[in-house]
């Protein structure tokens, strides 16, 4: 594809200035957890770190990708604040990673700067 786009184009393919932005996340539960206090703290989640922050999550209780609830990137500051509520301490988690802001429809594309 031309790499000489139109602005409306641009906004279309979600490139350039209108790149989206968002983060994967993993999560590893302790040995022995019941399937009933995951889904309670994968609601948890959802309510106070997804929601709250006004973004969205696609995925399941192991795996998934954050974007923004709307058209938009994810800020910094937002991935900041997921990441330190999944580093309260909580009981259920033996351990979660958050990725690097990524592309949200290109990940293979580095992020403008």
């Amino acid at each position: 594809m031309a790499t000489n786009r139109s602005r409306r184009l641009r906004k279309k393919l979600c490139v350039d200035e209108f790149q989206e932005l968002g983060f994967e996340l993993t999560f590893s539960y302790k040995e022995g957890l019941d399937l009933e206090a995951i889904s309670e703290f994968f609601e948890r989640f959802i309510a106070e770190a997804i929601e709250n922050n006004d973004l969205g999550f696609i995925g399941a209780a192991d795996y998934g990708f954050v974007c923004l609830g709307k058209r938009g990137s994810v800020s910094a500051e937002q991935r900041a604040q997921v990441e330190a509520w999944l580093q309260k301490g909580h009981a259920e988690l033996a351990g979660s990673t958050v990725s690097p802001l990524l592309d949200v429809w290109y990940p293979e594309n580095p992020v403008n700067a």
